[in-house]
């Protein structure tokens, strides 16, 4: 009390935001100094907003992009903004190094007023992944970049945009009976990279080529399957087979 009532003008107030990474979260301190002497210290009741907000994503460049909620749907909107940038360069850089050197454009305003990795668990990632693009490309990605594939059986298959170069289709080898040709996305630009699976979700042929799979290598796998699974059904033309989610197709009704 002596010091502030002989040295008011000489005393220095000041505010410091900044993010602390043991406690996860942004800390605001008001501190009263006098030259190298510090007075006071304390928490501050109520930092400036943009100043947290600034200091969130400051650690958050730091942190990495593992301190946001990644969901499934979070990571396919990334991946399949990755698949696109890939083949039209005009599209938004979506990996890791240029989504940190852009926080404030794309995640500043979905962040606003939170102050920790706790806060950001509320955070809609895949909404903030969403709104880089313009709603026409919204539309676009939809057709292009689709994230799912109807295979003949009738099933809904996720297609898996992780390598962007080389998305992955995959599907049990029974329901696909009856494709003669690797579908194709990217207005027809880029294979899928099939990953055919046995009955038991095992893996029994990658390729990009189902015309040259079904006339080549399909007999031999069909020999192997069928004795794994003698229940199933093993066409000996896959062509013109009926696909199926079951283990044998049914019989039409009536």
């Amino acid at each position: 009390a002596l010091l502030e009532r002989h040295f008011a003008e000489q005393l220095v107030r000041e505010t410091q935001v900044a993010w602390d990474a043991a406690a996860q979260a942004v800390r605001a301190r008001e501190r009263v100094r006098l030259g190298a002497l510090t007075l006071a210290d304390a928490p501050h009741p109520a930092p400036d907003a943009e100043a947290v907000q600034r200091a969130l994503l400051q650690g958050i460049a730091r942190e990495g992009l593992a301190l946001l909620p990644w969901t499934k749907q979070a990571r396919q909107w990334q991946t399949r903004l990755q698949f696109m940038h890939r083949h039209q360069p005009d599209w938004p850089d979506a990996g890791e190094e240029a989504l940190l050197a852009t926080l404030e454009e794309w995640l500043g305003p979905h962040v606003y007023g939170m102050r920790s990795r706790a806060d950001l668990q509320s955070l809609n990632l895949a909404a903030a992944l969403e709104a880089l693009l313009p709603w026409e490309k919204r539309q676009q990605i939809e057709r292009e970049a689709p994230t799912h594939m109807t295979v003949p059986s009738g099933s809904r298959i996720a297609i898996d945009y992780t390598d962007p170069d080389r998305p992955v289709l995959a599907v049990r080898l029974q329901e696909v009976f009856g494709w003669k040709e690797t579908p194709r996305i990217a207005k027809g630009a880029v294979p899928l990279t099939l990953h055919l699976l046995s009955p038991a979700q095992r893996p029994v042929q990658v390729t990009q080529d189902l015309a040259s799979f079904w006339q080549n290598a399909y007999f031999e796998v069909k020999k192997d399957l069928k004795g794994r699974y003698p229940k199933h059904y093993w066409p000996d033309d896959p062509h013109e087979a009926i696909a199926t989610r079951r283990t044998r197709p049914q019989p039409p009704r009536g």
